[in-house]
């Protein structure tokens, strides 16, 4: 069975992975390293990533206009598009 256990330090989010990593296990992982990312996040980028991925699962997208450049480089990361009025991606 895997494990995970966080520490943070500033803005960092440090996790640590135990066991035995299979499928079941996985899942369960990738659902905890979520759930730490968005509640260590800034409120509206988590709320960004948690539209995107409703979005995602009922077969939409999500574009964002008018962010802000250092907001932008992160939407790009996590592969959001991100656009001026009129302008395409």
């Amino acid at each position: 069975m895997a494990t995970v256990t966080f520490s943070a330090a500033d803005d960092l989010l440090y996790a640590y992975l135990a066991g035995e990593i299979d499928h079941d296990a996985a899942q369960n992982l990738r659902i905890q390293l979520d759930d730490a990312l968005v509640s260590r996040t800034p409120q509206t980028l988590g709320l960004i990533l948690g539209r995107q991925r409703c979005a995602r699962s009922l077969g939409g997208t999500l574009r964002i206009q008018h962010a802000p450049e250092q907001l932008r480089r992160v939407l790009r990361l996590a592969n959001i598009p991100c656009t001026d009025a009129g302008q395409e991606e």
